[in-house]
């Protein structure tokens, strides 16, 4: 599903012009960049998941086709951690959403 389409049903199913629901959508998301990237904070939507920080450590890596070593510096990534309830729901069990 893109992005688009995610606009096209929520303006259906709420009325609200697409560009009104393109802009709360770029918002929402610009938001969440900020928050990980900018803040290094953690965002949770519950009963949907978390948008985390992971931090990866300084290592050592070997490109074996040139025999050679490089290091990888230490960095941040983002990652999705879902609800225990959206597992549920994609494993097809009835789970009661969280409040």
């Amino acid at each position: 599903m893109t992005k688009a389409q995610i606009v096209n049903i929520i303006a259906q199913q709420t009325g609200i012009g697409k560009k009104e629901v393109a802009t709360t959508i770029e918002a929402f998301m610009e938001e969440i960049r900020k928050s990980l990237a900018d803040n290094k904070e953690n965002v949770y939507l519950r009963g949907f998941g978390s948008f985390i920080v992971k931090h990866r450590a300084k290592k050592t890596a070997r490109n074996i086709s040139k025999n050679t070593t490089l290091v990888i510096d230490a960095h941040d990534l983002p990652a999705f951690k879902p609800a225990k309830s959206f597992i549920g729901r994609m494993a097809g069990e009835i789970v009661e959403d969280e409040d």
